[in-house]
């Protein structure tokens, strides 16, 4: 282990490390395969915003742009067509490490329009098309843990399709998400599923929970306030962890796993540190565990590379400390109950802007390959 880079010291610790980010330049360039071959990489996100940004900060799209608007596409079917060719071609890059991790890792997620996230029918509906299209087995289909989106996490999994649960922030309705998770399990096992082949993910989410917390420990000001900056995000993620332990050690999971079916694994997202006060490899360090997946952007991946520690488990039997810290700021006024409904409601909003900006930008774009045709 004394010769191995950082990455590989984790992975060997058991944690997954997927890249959260994709771009057309990343497949075309080998990038991303050299994140494979170097930086122990055996995933990818994506999100509303990562397709944003691919898409318009970059000539890549240009004869795909021309292509749909010589075929008439509208801009919600160019998109569709852009981002699902993406993911599929990712797909077949990480193939090999899904063939020998037995699906396991090499995954590649795709999200439902950010649009839907109030629509069950209209996620369930949408999760299958984006299914469909990609057409891989190694796809996991993203669905944000709304209120609305529990039916359809459950609907969608019953249909034997692998599902990616996003823009998880409390311990509550994480426990709604391994619930739906593993009711569509028993419906898929009653459809007749081969549970061994249905993966999932539950993306909790850590750094803007620091962010959100430490402005309102600001706003009070007191020594005591600015001592528990910092500390909330992996407090929470970690609490996260004792629920998986808790909810995947019943006798109505130990039913369904004898039956084939794989645990939902967590998975640590907005794992960029947004505060540089803070050491950059936070939010990968503390919080490893075997079995667990920390989806990094690149920009925290390289620096994990380049100086992070592998100090083996730092989750399991930390959760009186981590309980303290939430007790701690709920007793000086920070309400965690507000803190979660808000930063899933800014998230939402977040994603659907994104995703508004990429329409707007592909219509004009599309307006213009016409024109020039």
């Amino acid at each position: 282990m004394t010769n191995l880079t950082p990455t590989a010291k984790l992975s060997g610790a058991g944690l997954s490390i997927w890249l959260d980010d994709l771009s057309r330049n990343r497949l075309r360039t080998g990038s991303l395969q050299k994140l494979i071959d170097e930086k122990n990489v055996v995933g990818v996100t994506t999100n509303p915003s990562i397709f944003q940004a691919a898409i318009t900060s970059s000539s890549d799209y240009d004869d795909a742009i021309a292509e749909q608007a010589a075929a008439g596409s509208s801009v919600e079917e160019a998109i569709f067509e852009l981002t699902t060719s993406d993911v599929a071609d990712a797909c077949d890059l990480f193939a090999p490490i899904a063939t020998a991790t037995n699906g396991i890792d090499g995954r590649v997620s795709i999200e439902v329009d950010p649009r839907l996230a109030w629509n069950t029918a209209g996620t369930i509906a949408e999760a299958k098309e984006l299914y469909k299209k990609v057409n891989k087995d190694n796809v996991l289909i993203k669905i944000p843990a709304t209120l609305e989106g529990l039916e359809a996490i459950t609907a969608v999994l019953a249909e034997g399709i692998s599902v990616n649960v996003t823009l998880i922030f409390s311990l509550e309705r994480y426990r709604e998400v391994i619930n739906a998770f593993q009711a569509g399990i028993k419906q898929a096992r009653d459809n007749g599923h081969d549970l061994s082949k249905i993966h999932s993910v539950a993306s909790f989410f850590v750094s803007r929970v620091d962010t959100e917390i430490d402005k309102r420990l600001d706003a009070i000001g007191t020594e005591h306030a600015k001592a528990l900056k910092g500390q909330a995000g992996v407090a929470n993620a970690r609490l996260a962890y004792q629920v998986f332990e808790e909810m995947f050690s019943t006798e109505r999971w130990n039913v369904l796993a004898q039956a084939g079916a794989r645990a939902q694994r967590p998975l640590w997202a907005s794992t960029g540190v947004k505060d540089p006060v803070y050491p950059d490899t936070l939010y990968v360090t503390e919080l490893v565990a075997a079995g667990v997946v920390n989806t990094m952007p690149e920009k925290t991946l390289l620096a994990t590379f380049d100086h992070g520690v592998s100090k083996g488990d730092t989750l399991t039997g930390t959760y009186r400390e981590a309980a303290k810290v939430l007790d701690a700021l709920e007793s000086i006024g920070v309400s965690y109950d507000d803190v979660v409904t808000q930063l899933e409601s800014e998230g939402l909003e977040k994603f659907v802007a994104s995703w508004n900006e990429l329409l707007a930008d592909v219509e004009v774009a599309l307006k213009a390959a016409g024109k020039a045709a």
